[in-house]
C-alpha cells in the first residue's frame, strides 16, 4: 500500500508541477474537489486509486475476521468432540483363576473389575457404576456366564442391566439341568448427563468367571445429542 501511495504522488508531482494543494492563504474559501480533479488529473486518479484499496483492505480485514471467527468455531467443535469421545469395556474379574461372584441375599452392583478401556473415565471399579458425562445416544452391553460345578447343581445365571436404578433389560436362567449357562444383553439408550448406568446381580444368582472374561459390561457413545428436556 505505501509502494502504490508513492507511486501516485510521484505520478501527482510530475503531471502539474506548479499545483499545491495549500489553500490556507486562499480567499475564494474550500476547495471543491471536483474543481481539484479538473486542474489536476494525476492526484484526482491517486485518489480514486487509494480509495478503492482503502476499500479493499476493508473488505479483506472483514473477511480475515469472518474466518477467524470460523476456525476458532471449528477447534472448539473438534475439542468438544474429542472431549466427547466415551468407551468402556470392562470384565468381571481381574484375575485367572476361575471364581464365582454371588449368592447374595439382596441385589448387588456387579462392581467389574478389568479394564479393558475406560476412554472419558466415566466408569468407577468401586462402585461398577457408569456416569454419563455428555448427552447421546449410547450402546449398552452385558454378558452373562454362570457354572454350577456339575450336572445337577443349582444354576443361577442372573443379570438386570439398569439406568438410574430403573431396569432396562434383564436375563435370568435358573434350573438344575445346565451346568453352565450364558446370555446377552444389547440395547440403545438416549442418555443425559448425570445419568447412571450400572448392571445389577439379583439376589439368589452368581456369576462365573475367570482369565477369559465371560462377563462383561460395555458402554459406548454412539453420537451425542443436545440434553434432554
Amino acid at each position: 500500500m505505501r509502494a502504490i501511495l508513492l507511486l501516485c504522488l510521484l505520478q501527482a508531482s510530475l503531471a502539474v508541477p506548479s499545483f499545491k494543494w495549500d489553500t490556507s492563504n486562499s480567499t475564494a474559501g474550500p476547495v471543491n474537489p471536483n474543481e481539484v480533479c479538473s486542474i489536476d488529473k494525476g492526484s484526482c486518479n491517486c485518489c480514486v486509486m487509494l480509495k478503492e484499496v482503502n476499500r479493499l483492505k476493508m473488505h479483506f480485514d472483514e473477511k480475515l475476521s469472518e474466518l477467524e471467527q470460523e476456525y476458532v468455531q471449528t477447534v472448539k467443535s473438534l475439542n468438544s468432540i474429542e472431549a466427547g469421545r466415551v468407551a468402556v469395556s470392562v470384565a468381571l474379574l481381574d484375575t485367572d483363576r476361575f471364581m464365582c461372584f454371588g449368592k447374595f441375599s439382596i441385589d448387588k452392583i456387579i462392581p467389574y473389575k478389568h479394564v479393558f478401556i475406560n476412554l472419558g473415565d466415566g466408569y468407577s471399579t468401586d462402585t461398577g457404576i457408569f456416569t454419563v458425562l455428555h448427552p447421546g445416544v449410547y450402546s449398552l452391553a452385558v454378558t452373562v456366564y454362570s457354572d454350577s460345578g456339575a450336572p445337577g447343581n443349582p444354576l443361577a445365571a442372573c443379570a438386570s442391566l439398569q439406568v438410574n436404578n430403573q431396569v432396562v433389560a434383564g436375563s435370568k436362567d435358573t434350573n438344575t439341568r445346565d451346568q453352565e449357562d450364558s446370555a446377552s444383553i444389547v440395547v440403545a439408550r438416549q442418555l443425559n448427563t448425570g445419568d447412571v448406568v450400572a448392571v445389577k446381580l439379583p439376589r439368589g444368582c452368581f456369576l462365573c468367571d475367570d482369565g477369559n472374561h465371560y462377563n462383561t459390561f460395555s458402554v459406548f457413545l454412539l453420537y451425542p445429542t443436545e440434553p434432554l428436556a
